[in-house]
């Protein structure tokens, strides 16, 4: 895995192994610290890293598996505008893609915007060719953020990064089932 610390200008040190479970690992790592928090999230998903890959790349299909988001607009190859909607507050962002490594990884930071964060997520084969390794790690920026978080989530925002990994390898796991059955 990469050095995020290089490739992402505002991140901590992420953790260092991945977790491979039945279906999903949840745990929670590296403590606040200057006002960021990371959460990391690991899935097995019973897909290959392409799909998988292909599926996270296509930024305009995000609202169909992340929690409150309802718009997703690519504005260039590396670029996109997110819009998230809660309790009705609207929270809009810029998105940089870092790092692309098809079929292998993604690693973003937001640039403008009501919500400051950065993550990366990692597609690795599974032994034995039983699905893909998906480990997600997010980095959330508090000060606007916090508060933008509290209200949004009601909840600390370390457990939508593990929800959002959970609704990914649900929707990824039905949509090719369903074409697989047709």
């Amino acid at each position: 895995m990469a050095d995020l610390r290089k490739e992402l200008p505002h991140a901590g040190i992420p953790p260092s192994e991945s977790n491979a479970g039945a279906e999903l690992k949840r745990r929670l790592v590296l403590p606040e610290e200057d006002g960021r928090i990371w959460a990391r999230a690991t899935a097995l998903v019973q897909r290959s890293p392409s799909e998988l890959y292909a599926l996270w790349r296509d930024l305009e299909s995000a609202p169909k598996w992340q929690e409150m988001i309802t718009d997703v607009i690519a504005t260039g190859p590396r670029s996109s505008h997110w819009v998230m909607q809660a309790e009705g507050k609207t929270t809009e962002w810029d998105s940089e893609i870092l790092a692309d490594e098809p079929g292998r990884r993604i690693g973003w930071q937001s640039v403008a915007g009501d919500w400051n964060n950065a993550g990366e997520v990692v597609f690795e084969r599974a032994p034995g060719g039983r699905g893909t390794i998906v480990t997600l790690f997010q980095e959330l920026r508090q000060g606007k953020v916090k508060t933008v978080a509290e209200t949004i989530f009601s909840r600390n925002p370390k457990q939508a990064v593990i929800e959002n990994l959970r609704h990914f390898k649900a929707f990824a796991e039905t949509r090719w089932a369903r074409n697989e059955a047709a």
